[in-house]
């Protein structure tokens, strides 16, 4: 959910502060690693051939 969507001001805090963390986190993924991450579907590609090898319209295909 987004920061403008939450529908309590507490909600909205939330939001922004688990946004912030996850910048921070990716930030912090690419220092470690020296390059940055992919994003959207180069990074949903990314993320689904690691957990096995196999591409996500491969693992469709079976």
């Amino acid at each position: 959910m987004g920061v403008e969507q939450a529908p309590t001001p507490k909600g909205k805090q939330a939001a922004k502060g688990l946004k912030q963390a996850a910048a921070k986190d990716e930030r912090k993924t690419e220092a470690d690693t020296g390059r940055p991450l992919k994003k959207s579907a180069a990074r949903f590609e990314e993320r689904s051939k690691s957990s096995d090898g196999k591409s996500a319209g491969a693992k469709q295909k079976i």
